[in-house]
């Protein structure tokens, strides 16, 4: 139930764009991207919502607005986080995650992936 599965990490210079996408076994409601970088917190980015008759909803970090934007595709029942202007500092590996509602704590989704890793050079 709730399995997720990302894709998309790969190795890239500074200001360059990568695409991650997260396929999912099943519709929720919020999905949600995380990252985590070695000795840090898993860090909240980004969350959606979205379903038919339900209001659409979006949010992001201070730290990524304006450089990600992450949207879904609920037929294909895939979330996607696309990443513009990378920074060493993005460095880390993102997780996709799951929840009925959104919140911005990792604690509050109920399901995720395994993680897949960005490495941005300078």
């Amino acid at each position: 139930q709730g399995r997720l599965a990302e894709s998309g990490g790969d190795s890239v210079q500074a200001g360059g764009s990568l695409r991650l996408s997260c396929a999912a076994s099943e519709y929720t409601y919020c999905m949600g991207w995380f990252r985590q970088a070695p000795g840090k917190e898993r860090e909240w980015l980004a969350s959606i919502g979205s379903g038919d008759g339900i209001p659409y909803y979006t949010d992001y970090a201070d730290s990524v607005k304006g450089r990600f934007t992450v949207s879904r595709d609920n037929a294909k029942n895939t979330l996607y986080l696309q990443m513009n202007s990378l920074k060493p500092e993005d460095t880390a590996v993102y997780y996709c995650a799951a929840n009925r509602f959104c919140t911005t704590s990792a604690r509050g989704f109920a399901y995720w992936g395994q993680g897949t890793q960005v490495t941005v050079s300078s």
